[in-house]
């Protein structure tokens, strides 16, 4: 991405100007937060681009904190950089408001070499802090390599004999000691380690005599007399047997697990120079005749790079809080390949399952590279479903308003436009995989190499009636995950993706200069969105059919247009009748767009009332059945062939702070964030959520007749929050009404909510007699 001229928009009032100067805080501290290249540890990793790009945050908590220029330090050794002597780039004051994606203009920088940068802000009134910590990192090559695919990252072993990844962080072993030891017997041991990891085992055993063996189990679930669940059946819940032979004497063993091979189209192995994992909780040692205790047994699990205090949620629902950790867990403890790959079965990306996982792990850390690592990866390596390229276009966009950065999407481009499928489309806009047009040239146009290429709607499908030789996918029920979706060609869940594609394509091509493209997508997307409404809504009932030739009507072909924005307001009460009547008759992937739909539709209630339930669809059964990350499918009754690793069920990771507390961006790299809270029943709840910028915290106490909502800022950051009131009349922050706040500016009332502009900073609002709804 090229770096735009550098200018400072700032217009504040003086009041403005005064309200931030405070004796606590006279000028900006160090900045901190660096990234190279979205990477937060550079210095782990090898990068391509002979111009990377710096990122920091901002350190200056006062309100309307605003950077006013930047000063820059590349140097060639840490010497020359604690000596402040950029011998590479030293960009010198800088005036900007930037603090993110500021591109390299130094010397030429090497190959295969290590570099330091460092930086330092001025705040609104001219004063400098001091300069940050400096921040490692390392070049690759920055010739073209051979690659299998445009963008694909190695592994290189360095001259040292490090081992390093190219454009992306690296997963590492970490010692986990167990949280409970229980001996079955004389010479067994049954060790729970409180969560499930993908790890292998370290255990110190003693022996008399040369030759002995020790037989360990270790699985994700146990069974009711403290023994390893050794009967996994259809699923796919993990469990293993090992053997190891004893030298004579007190030694250390680490379990070499054989190299998890699975063959799927896209399946990732992990190196030969990283030892092999599974997935497991639990270890059971038979035939030990040496007392294991505590130090004795160690999970050597491995975890990609994860910030554990980045985020934090709790709120008055005790099932709410359990959720949250579950998918929290979940998305430290996937993505240990370094891409974002489904269940430990096939250890394969796809768009739908990357897309939930990456809107989750935004949510959780402040970690941005492996999810354009991989939305690179699955443009060139896709799946058979069509939703799921749509998918593709999900993820640039996702990746462009958390990062701010247009580079990704300047470089695919053309490839990411394809994804809308806009081929496939007819003379009314509406787009079909049945009409011929899914030609051999179309699908390598895709880069599809498979013959599978067709609709998903959900997974997994049903079994019909009578029909006995069905793959172990299926599941038992005739409607299956699909609530008994009738296929047409003209499908209306199909056509509902197509056109969020065309509204996200237009926004993206806006972005990068192609104006003309711009208008093209979004043209084509009221076309569709006239055509969709006049062909696929049933004007007796109120609500939207399976596609057109049906009068067939699923849960699916109504949450996701309303999830999409495709449904007229006067249409969405009977549309959210319907899907209430339905209930969560999707399967967890289907769940992310449910709840979206609730939320758009301010069925916050009915939303959370989904998130908390204890039926067997739902996140509380996960829990209840023994898994400590999220599951494939809601139960196995549901997907016989399940896996307890799968982060595609990890939707509330993402809708408790996009959705509940309503943090989303409304401008690029979260330059502007809305808040707009819709909590339903909770009475108190408070999150810290990050982003590229910072921090961003809230915090909610509810009463009959009174309620208080704290808001945290980062600095160099804008809000539109949305306060739950009729009117603006008793809203006040820190005890003054919001009408004589110079510094908060009221620009409406929509929707049973009052709209505030700010700046950065702190701030406590209350209402008198009009408790959140």
């Amino acid at each position: 991405m090229k770096l735009k001229a550098l200018t400072l928009p700032i217009s504040l009032s003086l009041f403005s100007l005064l309200s931030i100067a405070c004796p606590a805080q006279a000028e900006p501290d160090a900045p901190y937060g660096l990234l190279c290249e979205l990477l937060r540890d550079p210095g782990q990793a090898l990068i391509t681009d002979s111009n990377p790009e710096f990122s920091w945050i901002v350190n200056d908590k006062r309100r309307n904190a605003c950077q006013t220029a930047f000063h820059i330090l590349v140097a060639s050794s840490y010497d020359n950089i604690q000596k402040d002597r950029g011998n590479m780039w030293d960009s010198g004051k800088t005036s900007s408001d930037r603090s993110i994606n500021i591109e390299y203009r130094g010397k030429p920088l090497e190959s295969y070499t290590n570099y330091w940068w460092k930086v330092k802000t001025w705040d609104i009134f001219g004063k400098p802090g001091p300069f940050s910590k400096p921040q490692a990192f390392i070049t690759g090559n920055f010739q073209q390599l051979k690659r299998k695919w445009p963008a694909e990252s190695k592994w290189i072993q360095m001259e040292n004999g490090g081992w390093f990844l190219e454009n992306r962080q690296k997963a590492s072993f970490h010692e986990i000691p167990p949280e409970k030891i229980t001996q079955n017997s004389e010479s067994d041991y049954f060790v729970d380690f409180g969560k499930a990891a993908f790890t292998t085992l370290r255990v110190t055993l003693t022996s008399q005599i040369e030759g002995n063996k020790v037989t360990v189990f270790l699985g994700e679930r146990k069974t009711g007399n403290n023994r390893v669940h050794k009967k996994p059946g259809k699923t796919n819940i993990g469990f293993k047997k090992i053997e190891i032979t004893l030298k004579k004497g007190k030694h250390s063993y680490t379990i070499e697990l054989p190299r998890h091979i699975s063959h799927y189209p896209n399946s990732q192995v992990l190196p030969e120079h990283i030892l092999e994992v599974v997935p497991y909780r639990y270890a059971e040692i038979v035939g030990s005749h040496s007392k294991i205790e505590s130090g004795d047994i160690r999970q050597i699990a491995l975890f990609y790079y994860f910030d554990d205090d980045a985020s934090s949620f709790t709120s008055s629902n005790s099932n709410l809080n359990k959720v949250w950790e579950l998918c929290k867990y979940t998305l430290k403890a996937t993505p240990f390949l370094s891409l974002y790959a489904d269940g430990n079965r096939e250890r394969m990306p796809y768009e739908a399952d990357a897309y939930i996982q990456q809107l989750g792990h935004y949510s959780v850390d402040r970690e941005f590279s492996i999810g354009r690592y991989t939305h690179h990866f699955l443009i060139f390596n896709p799946a058979w479903p069509t939703e799921w390229h749509m998918h593709t276009v999900f993820m640039a966009w996702a990746d462009y308003m958390h990062t701010g950065n247009t580079e990704s999407i300047e470089t695919f481009y053309d490839e990411i436009k394809k994804k809308t499928l806009t081929a496939l489309a007819r003379e009314d806009g509406l787009i079909s995989t049945k009409t011929g047009l899914v030609t051999k040239e179309f699908l390598k146009s895709l880069h599809y190499t498979g013959n599978q290429f067709a609709d998903i709607v959900d997974w997994p499908p049903g079994s019909p009636p009578g029909e006995k030789n069905l793959p172990t996918y299926h599941g038992p029920s005739v409607n299956g995950e699909r609530d008994g979706y009738v296929f047409r060609p003209i499908n209306t869940v199909v056509n509902a993706f197509h056109y969020r594609s065309l509204v996200l394509m237009a926004e993206m091509a806006e972005a990068v200069g192609k104006s003309e493209d711009a208008k093209f997508f979004a043209d084509r997307a009221a076309k569709v969105k006239d055509s969709f409404n006049r062909l696929l809504f049933d004007e007796k009932r109120g609500i939207y059919v399976d596609g057109v030739g049906t009068e067939h009507s699923t849960l699916h072909a109504n949450m996701f247009p309303l999830a999409f924005g495709l449904v007229p307001e006067e249409r969405i009460p009977t549309v959210v009748r319907y899907m209430k009547s339905k209930g969560m008759v999707c399967s967890v992937y289907g769940a992310q767009y449910f709840l979206e739909a609730l939320y758009r539709a301010g069925e916050s209630q009915y939303a959370l009332d989904l998130m908390t339930s204890e039926s067997v669809r739902s996140w509380m059964n996960m829990i209840r059945v023994g898994s400590t990350m999220t599951t494939e499918a809601w139960d196995e009754r549901y997907k016989p062939n399940l896996t307890w690793n799968h982060a595609w069920g990890s939707a509330p990771a993402n809708i408790i702070p996009g959705k509940l507390f309503g943090i989303e961006p409304i401008k690029p790299g979260f330059r502007k964030v809305r808040i707009k809270p819709q909590p339903g029943s909770l009475t108190s709840a408070e999150i810290k959520m990050p982003c590229i910028r910072g921090t961003i915290f809230c915090r909610w106490e509810k009463k009959s007749k009174h309620y208080l909502f704290e808001v945290t800022i980062p600095a160099n950051t804008k809000a539109v929050i949305w306060l739950p009131s009729q009117s603006r009349e008793n809203l006040k922050e820190s005890g003054v009404k919001i009408t004589k706040c110079e510094d908060i500016k009221v620009i409406g009332e929509k929707e049973g909510f009052v709209l505030c502009e700010t700046g950065s900073g702190h701030y406590s609002f209350s209402k008198e007699f009009d408790p959140i709804q």
